[in-house]
Formats: structure tokens, C-alpha cells, sequence
């Protein structure tokens, strides 16, 4: 058995953190944390796996440690994780981003031509 550490949240999880699988095989560590900011909800994990990134439900995590993140699915069950879809617009919203600052910039622009 290895020390994992202390429990953490989800918000404090670092960037190469090992991801072990039920039967505790590491099967890739954590790349990016999905929640849902405005609710304060754990939505998941982005991964990268040796066959790439792959997203990890938040029901199949099962605990979250200071050193490792263990998830209640096995190594097998592991390698059938999907591929993250559409978490661009989930976790930046890029092109809203982009069009909000457009935005303010033009208002900005029109208010000074006033």
C-alpha cells in the first residue's frame, strides 16, 4: 500500500497528479479539473493517458488524495474512457470570451467617441 496523503478537494488538485485505477494500476495523470464554477460542482477529470487524453467522470472518481487520485473503475474498464468533447467551451468558453472582449472593447470605444 503507498502513502497517497491527506484527502483533498478537487480545486486543489496539482497538474501530473497520478491517476490509479481501482485495482491500482496508474493508467495517466490529472491535466485539467472540469467543474461547473458557477454551481460549485465537480464535474471530472482530463487525463493523459498513454493513448491520450481521456476524460474521467466525476462518479468514477472515488477519492482524491494530496499524491493520487483513485478511481472506483478498474484498469480494463479504464481503457475504454472517452476522449474530452467539448471541454473547451465548458472550462474557458473561448469564443465567448473573445466575443464578450470584442464587445467591451467596442462600448469602450463608442463611450469615448461620445
Amino acid at each position: 500500500m503507498t502513502d497517497d496523503g491527506h484527502a483533498i478537494g478537487y480545486k486543489v488538485i496539482a497538474l501530473g497528479t497520478p491517476v490509479r485505477s481501482a485495482d491500482g494500476e496508474q493508467i495517466g495523470t490529472v491535466r485539467r479539473v472540469q467543474d461547473n464554477v458557477r454551481e460549485h460542482i465537480f464535474d471530472g477529470l482530463v487525463i493523459d493517458t498513454p493513448a491520450g487524453r481521456r476524460f474521467v467522470d466525476a462518479p468514477e472518481v472515488a477519492r482524491i488524495f494530496e499524491r493520487a487520485v483513485v478511481l472506483t473503475i478498474d484498469a480494463a474498464q479504464a481503457r475504454g474512457l472517452p476522449e474530452p468533447a467539448g471541454t473547451a467551451a465548458r472550462v474557458g468558453g473561448s469564443p465567448v470570451v473573445r466575443r464578450a472582449k470584442r464587445f467591451g472593447r467596442s462600448l469602450r470605444d463608442r463611450w469615448d467617441r461620445r
